[in-house]
């Protein structure tokens, strides 16, 4: 019965984004829907996890076509993981879209609902070329999502970064494409299932499946194609910024670890080139943020660098070092989310995300002073925050594998990583207030501020409200508020998660229950 129902999530977000463009513009019946079809997509994910904590996989055939012909759709506890926090992500992000205007468009809820349905097709099909094919149903709305940031003082840097997003993934999903082409003539199949373990017998077919990890790798933006995220990335709207970071390249990740675990059987032969290639990212993406002066820059470099961190985990391929990457996989998504979001919150409400620009927020505004500095500390790796469990582990689980240098350079990372969230909070809560700061030398991406959310009734308690409430008012807070409140239960309670990620593990290096559950749809 659960097993029928997977299709489900695709389906009815593809189907919803549909009928509210038939509707029009009906602004309330779109944040009902959206919001109701959000929420039955994160209900069913966890579901899902509560179906899966002993282990296991269930998969659907759409049609009961025989395998090879039928559209797979499978799933096991770490697409349930994924299901859950990409969902978790895409509520509280659209809920910030809303609340700071730049969810005002007509077209902003059909597109986040396609964008939902592409994400969860692509994390629960057990197909290559089907995973091509709800990539691209991801990137669509994503190009348009893009160009809905609101106007600003740059427009030509905006037109610039969403050329070079769409450039960049069209290209990607070219070779891509000609990898699943490749994989198809020299097997004579694309399901992953039927695939399973033959890169590692057939030279072949290894080098077919390596150019689609080779494109899943530029989307997840590791070395030596990385640069174009940070330069991409901060040009969109700060609710966009959070939603992307959230779910394109996670998903990216996510397929690398499938596809690898399933298809190359977790070959040891090859693992030495990731383990080089992604300390390599953690070093670059570190340490091109130190030269950047603008808070989505600065984060975005950094997205980098922790995206290393992430594929170390499948590079390692040991029990311990999978279960590390999934934690820290989960982890990630939602502190880059909270960051984003804070300094975003700022961005939107102040009209600047450049340093010195918007200064004394720590006496401002404390509740996102605060929000931040708990992220902050997470992204670093200080407990009791989710980001000491998901470093610890991981180096603890490249120790165990022999992979000593590895461990060495988290640390130094980490250390780095630390310094220069320390230039965030030193460039925009800690420094003295400006009492008119000038916009001049702003970010370039930035846009107009939006009106305060707790406005006076009259000119005459002006005084009293600024003096007693945050300009950001609680709801354009709150959704970084919730992910760093959720960062700190993980901290805290990160048993349970490291549970959850280590049945997520062993169903990665034993397949089994993958592929039976694949080939009997």
């Amino acid at each position: 019965m659960i097993a029928s129902t997977l299709p489900l999530f695709v389906a009815l977000p593809l189907i919803t984004a549909g009928l509210l463009i038939v509707f029009g513009d009906r602004p309330l019946l779109h944040r009902l829907t959206l919001f109701t079809i959000l929420g039955a997509s994160l209900l069913g994910g966890i579901v899902l996890i509560l179906e899966f904590v002993d282990g296991g996989a269930l998969a659907h055939g759409v049609g009961m076509w025989p395998v090879g012909i039928a559209i797979p759709f499978v799933a096991d506890m770490f697409t349930a993981l994924m299901l859950v926090v990409t969902g978790t992500l895409t509520i509280v992000c659209a809920a910030f879209a809303y609340v700071s205007q730049q969810g005002s468009n007509r077209f902003f809820a059909p597109l986040i609902l396609a964008l939902t349905a592409g994400v969860n097709g692509a994390l629960l099909t057990a197909d290559l070329f089907n995973l091509f094919v709800f990539i691209e149903v991801m990137l669509l709305p994503s190009y348009a999502l893009f160009f809905l940031a609101p106007s600003g003082k740059a427009p030509l840097r905006r037109i610039a970064g969403a050329r070079l997003y769409v450039t960049l993934n069209l290209l990607t999903s070219t070779i891509f494409l000609v990898g699943v082409g490749f994989v198809y003539g020299t097997a004579g199949t694309v399901n992953m299932a039927e695939l399973a373990g033959l890169a590692k017998e057939n030279g072949a077919v290894a080098f077919a499946v390596a150019l689609c990890l080779f494109a899943l790798s530029i989307k997840a933006a590791a070395v030596p194609v990385h640069g174009w995220l940070a330069r991409a990335y901060p040009t969109t709207s700060p609710a966009i910024t959070a939603l992307f970071s959230g779910l394109h390249t996670k998903v990216a990740i996510y397929g690398i670890y499938r596809i690898y675990a399933v298809i190359f059987d977790g070959d040891a032969t090859y693992l030495w080139v990731g383990v080089l290639l992604f300390c390599l990212t953690m070093v670059l993406g570190v340490f091109g943020a130190v030269g950047e002066n603008t808070t989505r820059s600065i984060l975005a470099f950094h997205m980098v660098s922790q995206i290393g961190y992430i594929l170390l985990g499948v590079a390692l391929f040991t029990e311990l070092g999978l279960t590390a990457g999934i934690f820290y996989l989960l982890h990630h998504m939602i502190v880059k989310a909270s960051l984003f979001l804070s300094t975003g919150a700022i961005e939107v409400r102040y009209g600047s995300g450049q340093l010195g620009s918007v200064t004394g927020m720590l006496k401002k505004e404390p509740w996102i002073a605060a929000t931040f500095f708990i992220a902050a500390l997470s992204l670093a790796g200080i407990p009791p925050f989710s980001g000491f469990v998901a470093k610890l582990s991981l180096i603890m689980a490249s120790i165990d594998a022999g992979q000593v240098a590895a461990a060495v350079v988290m640390v130094l990372v980490s250390l780095v990583t630390l310094l220069s969230m320390l230039k965030i909070w030193s460039g925009v809560f800690w420094t003295k207030h400006k009492a008119n700061p000038s916009l001049d030398d702003a970010d370039p991406t930035t846009f107009a501020a939006i009106p305060a959310l707790e406005t006076p009734s009259s000119d005459s308690d002006t005084a009293t409200v600024v003096a007693t409430r945050p300009r950001i008012g609680l709801a354009l807070a709150a959704p970084s508020m919730v992910l760093a409140l959720i960062t700190i239960c993980l901290g805290l309670g990160g048993e349970l998660l490291l549970g959850l990620a280590e049945t997520a593990a062993a169903g990665l290096l034993d397949t089994s229950f993958y592929i039976q559950a694949v080939m009997g749809s």
